[in-house]
Protein backbone atom coordinates (compact mmCIF):
# COMPACT_ATOMS: atom_id res chain seq x y z
CA UNK A 1 0.00 0.00 0.00
CA UNK A 2 1.42 3.36 -0.87
CA UNK A 3 2.27 5.77 1.92
CA UNK A 4 -0.49 8.26 1.12
CA UNK A 5 -2.97 5.71 0.84
CA UNK A 6 -1.88 3.98 4.25
CA UNK A 7 -2.43 7.64 6.06
CA UNK A 8 -5.37 8.33 4.40
CA UNK A 9 -6.78 5.01 5.94
CA UNK A 10 -5.97 5.23 8.94
CA UNK A 11 -7.06 8.88 9.39
CA UNK A 12 -10.40 7.18 8.26
CA UNK A 13 -10.33 4.49 10.90
CA UNK A 14 -9.61 7.29 13.84
CA UNK A 15 -12.55 9.27 12.44
CA UNK A 16 -14.97 6.46 12.71
CA UNK A 17 -13.70 5.12 15.91
CA UNK A 18 -13.34 8.44 17.94
CA UNK A 19 -16.84 9.28 18.60
CA UNK A 20 -17.44 5.56 20.19
CA UNK A 21 -13.85 5.80 22.21
CA UNK A 22 -15.10 9.79 23.68
CA UNK A 23 -18.73 7.52 24.61
CA UNK A 24 -17.52 6.41 27.87
CA UNK A 25 -17.88 2.66 29.66
CA UNK A 26 -21.09 1.38 30.18
CA UNK A 27 -21.72 1.32 34.58
CA UNK A 28 -21.21 -1.26 36.05
CA UNK A 29 -23.34 -4.18 35.99
CA UNK A 30 -25.14 -2.88 32.81
CA UNK A 31 -26.81 -5.75 30.38
CA UNK A 32 -26.17 -3.95 27.01
CA UNK A 33 -28.18 -6.78 25.07
CA UNK A 34 -31.26 -5.96 27.49
CA UNK A 35 -30.59 -3.02 27.26
CA UNK A 36 -30.57 -2.63 23.61
CA UNK A 37 -34.29 -4.87 23.72
CA UNK A 38 -35.54 -2.46 25.76
CA UNK A 39 -34.73 0.84 23.59
CA UNK A 40 -36.23 -1.41 20.89
CA UNK A 41 -39.26 -2.24 22.90
CA UNK A 42 -39.97 1.46 23.78
CA UNK A 43 -39.57 2.07 20.36
CA UNK A 44 -42.18 -0.05 19.04
CA UNK A 45 -44.51 0.43 21.98
CA UNK A 46 -44.63 4.33 20.88
CA UNK A 47 -45.17 3.59 17.11
CA UNK A 48 -48.62 2.21 18.05
CA UNK A 49 -50.03 5.18 18.50
CA UNK A 50 -48.44 7.67 15.89
CA UNK A 51 -48.48 6.24 13.00
CA UNK A 52 -50.51 2.78 14.52
CA UNK A 53 -53.91 4.43 15.91
CA UNK A 54 -53.71 7.27 14.13
CA UNK A 55 -53.73 5.60 10.73
CA UNK A 56 -56.27 2.99 12.23
CA UNK A 57 -58.87 5.65 13.15
CA UNK A 58 -57.97 7.94 10.58
CA UNK A 59 -59.64 5.59 8.12
CA UNK A 60 -62.22 5.08 9.91
CA UNK A 61 -63.62 8.57 10.11
CA UNK A 62 -65.02 10.22 7.49
CA UNK A 63 -62.60 12.33 5.45
CA UNK A 64 -63.12 15.26 6.91
CA UNK A 65 -62.82 14.16 10.24
CA UNK A 66 -59.63 12.09 9.49
CA UNK A 67 -56.76 14.97 10.17
CA UNK A 68 -58.48 15.71 13.58
CA UNK A 69 -58.10 12.44 14.89
CA UNK A 70 -54.48 11.84 13.43
CA UNK A 71 -53.81 15.19 15.43
CA UNK A 72 -55.46 14.26 18.44
CA UNK A 73 -53.30 10.70 18.94
CA UNK A 74 -50.10 12.83 17.98
CA UNK A 75 -50.84 15.75 20.34
CA UNK A 76 -51.48 12.97 23.06
CA UNK A 77 -48.39 11.63 22.66
CA UNK A 78 -46.72 14.82 23.43
CA UNK A 79 -49.05 16.03 26.53
CA UNK A 80 -48.69 12.31 27.77
CA UNK A 81 -44.98 12.47 27.73
CA UNK A 82 -44.98 15.86 29.66
CA UNK A 83 -47.18 14.74 31.92
CA UNK A 84 -45.48 11.75 32.42
CA UNK A 85 -42.21 13.18 33.63
CA UNK A 86 -43.51 15.68 35.74
CA UNK A 87 -45.43 13.84 37.81
CA UNK A 88 -46.82 10.82 36.12
CA UNK A 89 -43.88 8.30 36.61
CA UNK A 90 -43.29 9.35 40.10
CA UNK A 91 -47.30 8.75 41.01
CA UNK A 92 -46.97 5.33 39.19
CA UNK A 93 -43.66 3.82 40.64
CA UNK A 94 -42.50 5.57 43.77
CA UNK A 95 -43.38 4.61 47.27
CA UNK A 96 -45.03 1.59 48.35
CA UNK A 97 -48.73 2.78 49.56
CA UNK A 98 -51.51 0.54 48.62
CA UNK A 99 -53.50 2.98 46.62
CA UNK A 100 -50.89 5.86 44.86
CA UNK A 101 -47.09 6.20 44.38
CA UNK A 102 -45.49 9.85 45.91
CA UNK A 103 -43.60 12.17 44.47
CA UNK A 104 -39.96 11.56 45.19
CA UNK A 105 -39.42 11.45 41.28
CA UNK A 106 -41.36 14.77 41.11
CA UNK A 107 -39.71 16.20 37.58
CA UNK A 108 -37.44 13.15 38.05
CA UNK A 109 -35.23 15.85 39.65
CA UNK A 110 -34.21 12.86 42.05
CA UNK A 111 -33.68 10.15 39.44
CA UNK A 112 -30.34 8.41 39.27
CA UNK A 113 -29.44 8.40 35.21
CA UNK A 114 -27.08 5.61 36.34
CA UNK A 115 -29.53 3.40 38.21
CA UNK A 116 -29.82 0.30 36.64
CA UNK A 117 -33.80 -1.59 36.70
CA UNK A 118 -34.55 -5.14 36.44
CA UNK A 119 -32.78 -8.42 36.66
CA UNK A 120 -30.46 -8.21 33.71
CA UNK A 121 -29.71 -4.48 34.24
CA UNK A 122 -30.79 -1.75 32.12
CA UNK A 123 -30.85 2.08 32.44
CA UNK A 124 -34.12 2.98 34.85
CA UNK A 125 -34.16 5.93 32.03
CA UNK A 126 -35.00 3.26 28.93
CA UNK A 127 -37.93 2.20 31.44
CA UNK A 128 -39.53 4.97 31.63
CA UNK A 129 -39.68 5.63 28.17
CA UNK A 130 -40.98 2.27 28.08
CA UNK A 131 -43.78 2.66 30.46
CA UNK A 132 -44.80 5.93 28.79
CA UNK A 133 -46.01 4.14 25.87
CA UNK A 134 -48.51 2.25 27.67
CA UNK A 135 -50.16 5.54 29.07
CA UNK A 136 -49.88 7.19 25.59
CA UNK A 137 -51.82 4.27 23.45
CA UNK A 138 -54.54 4.09 26.79
CA UNK A 139 -55.00 8.45 25.92
CA UNK A 140 -54.99 7.63 22.39
CA UNK A 141 -57.55 4.74 21.93
CA UNK A 142 -60.40 6.80 24.22
CA UNK A 143 -60.46 9.56 21.42
CA UNK A 144 -61.92 6.78 19.27
CA UNK A 145 -65.17 6.27 21.40
CA UNK A 146 -66.09 10.47 21.51
CA UNK A 147 -64.67 10.68 17.06
CA UNK A 148 -65.92 13.31 15.03
CA UNK A 149 -67.30 16.04 17.46
CA UNK A 150 -65.14 16.25 20.75
CA UNK A 151 -63.43 19.63 21.17
CA UNK A 152 -59.85 19.58 20.44
CA UNK A 153 -59.09 21.35 23.67
CA UNK A 154 -61.49 19.72 25.59
CA UNK A 155 -59.95 16.27 24.65
CA UNK A 156 -56.97 17.42 25.59
CA UNK A 157 -57.66 18.66 29.17
CA UNK A 158 -59.71 15.49 29.75
CA UNK A 159 -56.72 13.49 28.93
CA UNK A 160 -54.06 15.35 30.71
CA UNK A 161 -56.35 14.98 34.07
CA UNK A 162 -57.55 11.39 33.02
CA UNK A 163 -53.81 10.33 33.06
CA UNK A 164 -53.34 12.03 36.48
CA UNK A 165 -57.02 10.19 38.18
CA UNK A 166 -56.93 7.48 36.35
CA UNK A 167 -54.21 6.40 34.62
CA UNK A 168 -50.76 6.67 37.06
CA UNK A 169 -53.23 5.48 40.07
CA UNK A 170 -54.13 2.06 38.52
CA UNK A 171 -50.36 1.61 37.06
CA UNK A 172 -49.15 1.75 40.52
CA UNK A 173 -52.53 -0.81 42.10
CA UNK A 174 -50.45 -3.22 39.48
CA UNK A 175 -47.27 -2.67 38.42
CA UNK A 176 -46.27 -0.19 41.14
CA UNK A 177 -46.41 -1.95 43.95
CA UNK A 178 -50.50 -1.44 45.31
CA UNK A 179 -53.56 -3.49 46.47
CA UNK A 180 -54.07 -5.25 43.02
CA UNK A 181 -50.49 -6.23 43.24
CA UNK A 182 -50.64 -7.82 46.47
CA UNK A 183 -53.67 -9.72 45.49
CA UNK A 184 -52.02 -11.32 43.01
CA UNK A 185 -53.65 -9.61 39.75
CA UNK A 186 -51.99 -10.62 36.89
CA UNK A 187 -51.24 -8.51 33.74
CA UNK A 188 -48.16 -8.84 32.29
CA UNK A 189 -48.71 -6.35 29.37
CA UNK A 190 -51.30 -4.16 30.26
CA UNK A 191 -54.65 -5.89 29.21
CA UNK A 192 -56.29 -4.45 32.51
CA UNK A 193 -54.36 -1.22 33.03
CA UNK A 194 -54.28 0.04 29.58
CA UNK A 195 -57.67 -1.66 27.58
CA UNK A 196 -60.11 -2.32 30.24
CA UNK A 197 -59.42 1.15 31.72
CA UNK A 198 -59.78 3.10 28.04
CA UNK A 199 -62.44 1.12 27.40
CA UNK A 200 -64.71 1.60 30.28
CA UNK A 201 -63.47 5.60 29.90
CA UNK A 202 -64.39 5.76 25.83
CA UNK A 203 -67.85 4.06 27.01
CA UNK A 204 -68.39 6.74 29.39
CA UNK A 205 -66.93 9.30 28.07
CA UNK A 206 -69.47 8.85 24.49
CA UNK A 207 -72.15 8.78 26.91
CA UNK A 208 -71.56 11.77 28.10
CA UNK A 209 -70.46 13.94 25.62
CA UNK A 210 -73.79 12.44 23.54
CA UNK A 211 -74.18 11.11 20.20
CA UNK A 212 -73.17 12.23 16.54
CA UNK A 213 -75.35 13.89 15.00
CA UNK A 214 -76.95 12.06 11.89
CA UNK A 215 -76.26 8.94 13.73
CA UNK A 216 -78.38 6.60 12.83
CA UNK A 217 -79.20 8.61 9.57
CA UNK A 218 -76.52 9.51 8.00
CA UNK A 219 -74.24 7.49 6.26
CA UNK A 220 -70.88 7.58 8.67
CA UNK A 221 -69.25 4.67 7.14
CA UNK A 222 -65.23 4.70 7.10
CA UNK A 223 -63.92 6.95 4.47
CA UNK A 224 -60.69 4.72 3.59
CA UNK A 225 -60.69 1.18 5.18
CA UNK A 226 -56.76 1.25 3.78
CA UNK A 227 -55.82 3.22 6.14
CA UNK A 228 -56.96 1.14 8.74
CA UNK A 229 -55.14 -1.98 7.25
CA UNK A 230 -51.89 -0.25 7.49
CA UNK A 231 -52.64 1.27 10.92
CA UNK A 232 -53.17 -1.89 12.33
CA UNK A 233 -50.52 -3.75 10.65
CA UNK A 234 -48.31 -0.97 12.41
CA UNK A 235 -49.89 -1.81 15.62
CA UNK A 236 -49.55 -5.89 15.37
CA UNK A 237 -45.61 -4.92 14.82
CA UNK A 238 -45.95 -2.59 17.37
CA UNK A 239 -47.29 -5.19 20.03
CA UNK A 240 -44.77 -7.11 19.91
CA UNK A 241 -42.55 -4.13 22.16
CA UNK A 242 -45.06 -4.32 24.81
CA UNK A 243 -45.67 -8.42 25.46
CA UNK A 244 -42.32 -9.02 24.72
CA UNK A 245 -40.83 -6.17 26.35
CA UNK A 246 -42.60 -6.75 29.35
CA UNK A 247 -40.52 -9.41 30.13
CA UNK A 248 -37.79 -6.61 30.70
CA UNK A 249 -35.36 -9.32 29.51
CA UNK A 250 -34.06 -10.32 25.60
CA UNK A 251 -34.85 -14.15 26.98
CA UNK A 252 -37.38 -17.12 26.69
CA UNK A 253 -39.93 -15.29 28.10
CA UNK A 254 -39.84 -12.59 25.74
CA UNK A 255 -39.75 -15.46 23.15
CA UNK A 256 -42.83 -16.69 24.29
CA UNK A 257 -44.57 -13.62 24.70
CA UNK A 258 -44.05 -13.16 21.35
CA UNK A 259 -45.21 -16.28 19.59
CA UNK A 260 -48.53 -16.22 21.93
CA UNK A 261 -49.11 -12.66 20.89
CA UNK A 262 -48.70 -13.33 17.35
CA UNK A 263 -51.19 -16.63 17.59
CA UNK A 264 -53.46 -14.60 19.61
CA UNK A 265 -53.71 -11.94 17.30
CA UNK A 266 -54.09 -14.39 13.95
CA UNK A 267 -57.09 -16.64 15.80
CA UNK A 268 -58.73 -13.49 16.30
CA UNK A 269 -58.67 -11.77 12.90
CA UNK A 270 -59.73 -15.28 11.17
CA UNK A 271 -62.83 -15.98 13.94
CA UNK A 272 -64.33 -12.18 13.52
CA UNK A 273 -63.61 -13.07 9.77
CA UNK A 274 -65.27 -16.45 9.46
CA UNK A 275 -68.26 -15.12 11.62
CA UNK A 276 -69.21 -12.17 9.39
CA UNK A 277 -68.55 -14.57 6.31
CA UNK A 278 -70.90 -17.21 7.90
CA UNK A 279 -74.01 -14.11 8.39
CA UNK A 280 -73.02 -11.63 6.12
CA UNK A 281 -72.04 -13.48 3.15
CA UNK A 282 -68.85 -11.66 2.72
CA UNK A 283 -65.79 -11.32 5.01
CA UNK A 284 -65.19 -7.56 5.54
CA UNK A 285 -61.59 -6.44 5.40
CA UNK A 286 -62.12 -3.86 8.42
CA UNK A 287 -63.87 -6.90 10.32
CA UNK A 288 -60.92 -8.50 9.37
CA UNK A 289 -58.57 -6.32 10.98
CA UNK A 290 -60.68 -5.58 13.87
CA UNK A 291 -60.58 -9.27 14.78
CA UNK A 292 -56.89 -8.80 15.06
CA UNK A 293 -56.69 -6.47 17.12
CA UNK A 294 -59.32 -7.85 19.11
CA UNK A 295 -57.02 -11.24 19.74
CA UNK A 296 -54.13 -8.39 20.41
CA UNK A 297 -56.17 -6.94 23.61
CA UNK A 298 -57.18 -10.71 24.51
CA UNK A 299 -53.51 -11.84 24.54
CA UNK A 300 -52.13 -8.99 26.39
CA UNK A 301 -52.53 -9.46 29.98
CA UNK A 302 -51.83 -13.39 29.32
CA UNK A 303 -48.97 -12.87 27.44
CA UNK A 304 -45.98 -14.21 29.87
CA UNK A 305 -48.57 -16.94 31.45
CA UNK A 306 -49.98 -18.89 28.86
CA UNK A 307 -49.32 -22.07 26.31
CA UNK A 308 -49.75 -21.59 22.50
CA UNK A 309 -52.76 -23.55 22.74
CA UNK A 310 -54.39 -21.26 25.33
CA UNK A 311 -53.52 -17.73 23.08
CA UNK A 312 -55.33 -19.73 20.73
CA UNK A 313 -58.45 -19.70 22.68
CA UNK A 314 -58.22 -16.47 23.68
CA UNK A 315 -58.05 -15.39 20.05
CA UNK A 316 -60.94 -17.23 19.31
CA UNK A 317 -63.13 -16.27 22.31
CA UNK A 318 -61.97 -12.07 22.35
CA UNK A 319 -62.53 -12.15 18.21
CA UNK A 320 -66.15 -14.07 18.17
CA UNK A 321 -67.08 -11.58 21.66
CA UNK A 322 -66.17 -8.47 19.89
CA UNK A 323 -67.66 -8.80 17.17
CA UNK A 324 -70.59 -9.55 18.85
CA UNK A 325 -70.18 -6.38 21.10
CA UNK A 326 -69.87 -4.36 18.11
CA UNK A 327 -72.19 -5.55 15.80
CA UNK A 328 -74.75 -6.25 18.55
CA UNK A 329 -74.14 -4.68 21.55
CA UNK A 330 -73.85 -1.00 20.99
CA UNK A 331 -76.55 -0.75 18.83
CA UNK A 332 -79.10 -2.66 21.19
CA UNK A 333 -77.94 -0.21 23.70
CA UNK A 334 -78.29 2.72 21.43
CA UNK A 335 -74.60 4.51 22.44
CA UNK A 336 -72.56 6.17 19.69
CA UNK A 337 -68.99 4.80 20.82
CA UNK A 338 -67.35 5.89 17.05
CA UNK A 339 -64.93 3.34 16.41
CA UNK A 340 -65.65 0.50 19.15
CA UNK A 341 -63.44 1.29 21.64
CA UNK A 342 -65.63 -0.49 24.11
CA UNK A 343 -66.35 -3.63 22.37
CA UNK A 344 -62.91 -4.55 21.27
CA UNK A 345 -61.07 -2.97 24.18
CA UNK A 346 -63.31 -3.04 27.18
CA UNK A 347 -64.72 -6.18 26.24
CA UNK A 348 -61.36 -7.67 24.85
CA UNK A 349 -59.88 -6.55 28.05
CA UNK A 350 -62.34 -8.10 30.15
CA UNK A 351 -62.29 -11.70 28.80
CA UNK A 352 -58.47 -11.38 28.09
CA UNK A 353 -58.05 -10.73 32.21
CA UNK A 354 -60.49 -13.53 33.25
CA UNK A 355 -58.83 -15.65 30.50
CA UNK A 356 -55.44 -15.02 31.74
CA UNK A 357 -57.17 -16.67 35.30
CA UNK A 358 -58.28 -19.76 33.05
CA UNK A 359 -55.51 -20.76 31.13
CA UNK A 360 -52.24 -19.31 33.00
CA UNK A 361 -49.71 -22.00 33.66
CA UNK A 362 -46.48 -22.21 36.10
CA UNK A 363 -44.36 -23.73 34.14
CA UNK A 364 -44.20 -20.57 31.78
CA UNK A 365 -45.10 -17.55 33.72
CA UNK A 366 -45.29 -18.99 38.03
CA UNK A 367 -48.56 -18.66 38.00
CA UNK A 368 -51.44 -21.29 37.69
CA UNK A 369 -54.87 -20.60 36.68
CA UNK A 370 -58.23 -22.90 36.25
CA UNK A 371 -56.91 -25.09 33.98
CA UNK A 372 -54.35 -26.51 36.34
CA UNK A 373 -56.82 -26.48 39.48
CA UNK A 374 -56.25 -22.82 40.28
CA UNK A 375 -59.70 -21.85 39.95
CA UNK A 376 -59.00 -18.71 42.72
CA UNK A 377 -56.99 -17.05 40.16
CA UNK A 378 -60.53 -16.07 38.27
CA UNK A 379 -61.66 -14.47 40.65
CA UNK A 380 -58.68 -12.54 41.93
CA UNK A 381 -58.68 -11.25 38.10
CA UNK A 382 -62.12 -10.45 38.29
CA UNK A 383 -61.43 -8.35 41.64
CA UNK A 384 -58.81 -6.42 39.20
CA UNK A 385 -61.53 -5.83 36.48
CA UNK A 386 -63.96 -4.59 38.94
CA UNK A 387 -61.77 -2.26 40.77
CA UNK A 388 -60.06 -0.21 37.08
CA UNK A 389 -63.35 -0.54 35.37
CA UNK A 390 -65.18 1.25 38.51
CA UNK A 391 -62.63 3.90 39.21
CA UNK A 392 -62.45 4.32 35.46
CA UNK A 393 -65.83 4.81 35.27
CA UNK A 394 -66.20 7.44 38.20
CA UNK A 395 -63.23 9.21 37.54
CA UNK A 396 -64.22 9.56 33.91
CA UNK A 397 -67.73 11.01 34.38
CA UNK A 398 -66.19 13.37 37.50
CA UNK A 399 -63.78 14.95 35.31
CA UNK A 400 -66.26 15.22 31.93
CA UNK A 401 -68.91 16.94 34.17
CA UNK A 402 -66.35 19.16 35.55
CA UNK A 403 -65.04 20.20 32.42
CA UNK A 404 -68.62 20.69 31.79
CA UNK A 405 -68.87 23.84 33.80
CA UNK A 406 -65.77 25.49 31.82
CA UNK A 407 -66.03 24.48 28.48
CA UNK A 408 -68.26 22.96 26.14
CA UNK A 409 -67.24 19.58 25.41
CA UNK A 410 -68.40 18.90 21.64
CA UNK A 411 -68.51 21.50 19.10
CA UNK A 412 -71.32 22.98 17.44
CA UNK A 413 -73.73 21.48 15.31
CA UNK A 414 -72.25 23.85 12.17
CA UNK A 415 -68.80 23.11 13.28
CA UNK A 416 -69.42 19.43 13.19
CA UNK A 417 -71.53 19.19 9.84
CA UNK A 418 -68.32 21.53 8.56
CA UNK A 419 -65.72 18.67 9.81
CA UNK A 420 -63.36 19.00 12.67
CA UNK A 421 -60.53 19.46 10.16
CA UNK A 422 -61.31 22.62 9.03
CA UNK A 423 -63.60 23.68 12.04
CA UNK A 424 -60.87 23.07 14.96
CA UNK A 425 -57.62 23.26 12.88
CA UNK A 426 -58.25 24.93 9.77
CA UNK A 427 -57.04 22.41 7.76
CA UNK A 428 -58.55 19.91 5.56
CA UNK A 429 -57.55 16.99 3.15
CA UNK A 430 -60.05 16.93 0.95
CA UNK A 431 -63.90 16.56 0.85
CA UNK A 432 -66.39 13.44 1.22
CA UNK A 433 -66.59 11.35 -1.95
Amino acid sequence: MKPMTSKLATLAALLFLTPFAWAGEAPPGLDTGTTAWMLMASVLGLMMTAPGIAMFYGGMVRRKNMLSIAGQCFAICCLFSVIWMLVGYSLAFSGDHPLIGNFDLLLLTQLDFQALRGSNAFPESVYIVFQLGFGVVAGALITGAVADRMKFSAMLWFIGLWSLMVYAPVVHWIWGGGFLKDEGVLDYAGGTIVHINAGIAGLVACLIVGKRAGYGTENMAPHNPLFSVIGVSLLWIGWFGFSAGSSLAAGTNAAQAMLVTQLSAAAGALTWMFYEWAVLKKPSILGLVSGAVAGLVGITPAAGFVAPAGAIAIGIIAGFSCCWACAWLKYSLGYDDALDVFGIHGIGGLLGALLTGVFALEEIGNASGAVEGNLWQVWVQFEGVLAVAGWSALCTAIILYALKWFMNLRVSEEDEAEGLDYSQHGEAIGADG
